[in-house]
Formats: structure tokens, sequence, C-alpha cells
């Protein structure tokens, strides 16, 4: 439980999902963003920055972000970092650059 309801008839009760998507859209509309924020989106970020943190290991992400499976975020988020040098390496070895 995050976000609870701190006024009103509902008062000490956790926010619905509408709840949330309402207020994020509302906080989007007021800082003029081109486009809709989603509580995902912030999920989806979360994961790749503890995948960054800790080197590409999904069972860390997996526990951070509470999420069911390392394979899926394996699958998701197991992505190589483009600005490391053992990625350009491996890209300049197969292309045969180096």
């Amino acid at each position: 439980m995050l976000l609870i309801q701190l006024a009103g008839p509902h008062r000490g009760e956790p926010w619905t999902a509408d709840a949330a998507r309402g207020m994020l859209r509302r906080a989007g509309h007021r800082a003029q963003l081109p486009g809709p924020i989603t509580p995902k989106a912030f999920r989806h970020q979360f994961t790749n920055d503890v995948m960054d943190a800790s080197g590409g290991k999904p069972l860390v992400a997996k526990a951070a972000g509470n999420w069911a499976s390392m394979q899926m975020v394996d699958e998701v988020y197991g992505h190589p970092d483009l600005h490391s040098p053992e990625f350009t390496t491996a890209l300049k070895s197969v292309w045969g650059e180096e």
C-alpha cells in the first residue's frame, strides 16, 4: 500500500488503480507533458535502473520489483548496455573492425 486516501469516506484505504491513473493524468496535463504517464512506466523504469545498477542481474531486479518470474525479467529487461565498452568491442569484432 503506497498511496492512501487522505480524506473522504474511504480515508485510510489504498487508492484504486483508476485513482492513481487519474492523478498521473492530471499531473501530466499540469506539467504539459506530450503524452500519458502510466504507473506501468514507473515500474518499467525502476526495473531498467535496477538491472543497470546490478550489472544485468535479473534475480536482483526480480526481487526489487516483486516480479513473479526471473525469466520474464531477463527476457524483457535483459538488454545489453549499449554504451559499455564490452558491447562496442563485441560489435567491432563481429563486424571485422578489430
